[in-house]
């Protein structure tokens, strides 16, 4: 025969616990939160794909640019462009 407790008073009980017993106690949720099926998350196996394909040809059309624009930027370079591409953003 299960009792019923409410979350106030398992909140209630876990602050009386030392400090190290309520940080083992927030590790054991977590690990059975994790291990539950019911945060599992389905893959889109299909959604992936087709967002990976995007950002690849996005990177090709931007490699052919380079090309035939005359522009060969070096690592350093694109770093520098991104970071102030991000700053004005």
């Amino acid at each position: 025969m299960t009792s019923n407790v409410t979350l106030e008073q398992v909140e209630q009980l876990a602050v009386q616990l030392p400090v190290a017993d309520q940080l083992k106690l927030l590790a054991s949720i977590s690990t059975q939160l994790r291990d539950s099926a019911i945060f599992a998350l389905p893959v889109d196996e299909e959604s992936d794909r087709k967002a990976r394909e995007a950002r690849a040809e996005a990177l090709m059309q931007e490699l052919d640019c380079g090309q035939h624009c005359g522009r060969v930027y070096s690592v350093a370079t694109i770093r520098e462009l991104r970071e102030e591409r991000i700053a004005r953003l």
